[in-house]
C-alpha cells in the first residue's frame, strides 16, 4: 500500500509542473498553481505540511545559472497538520533538498 502512495504521489507530483526556460536554455521544473500541499515526511511519518502553497520553484545559480538541489517557495506552516489554516498558523518561506528530503508536493483537491 505504501509503494502504491508513493508512486501515485510522483505522478501527481509530476503532473503538478510544468517546465520553463532558465536564462541559458536549460529546462528546470516549476509549479504555479493556487492551492499546492507539500508534505515532509521522516521515518515514514509526516512531520511538516505546507499549505496553500502557489508556487514551488527550482534554485538556480546566481552567477551560472545552472539549477541547484532544491526546491524553495512559501506556504501556509500547517503546524497541527489538519490540512487547514488556522488563525494562529502564518506563511513562511521554505526550502527542500531534492535528494535529503522526503516529501510529496500536490495540488489540494479541497
Amino acid at each position: 500500500m505504501r509503494l502504491l502512495f508513493v508512486a501515485a504521489a510522483a505522478l501527481v507530483l509530476a503532473a503538478c509542473t510544468q517546465e520553463t526556460q532558465n536564462e541559458i536554455g536549460r529546462a528546470v521544473k516549476n509549479w504555479t498553481g493556487t492551492n499546492g500541499v507539500l508534505e515532509v515526511y521522516s521515518g515514514g511519518e509526516l512531520v511538516r505540511r505546507f499549505i496553500a502553497i502557489d508556487k514551488l520553484t527550482t534554485a538556480s545559480g546566481t552567477k551560472d545559472g545552472q539549477p541547484r538541489p532544491y526546491r524553495f517557495g512559501y506556504g501556509v506552516l500547517d503546524e497541527n497538520l489538519n490540512g487547514r489554516r488556522d488563525d494562529s498558523e502564518k506563511k513562511v518561506y521554505f526550502e527542500i533538498s531534492d535528494y535529503a528530503t522526503p516529501y510529496v508536493f500536490y495540488e489540494n483537491p479541497r
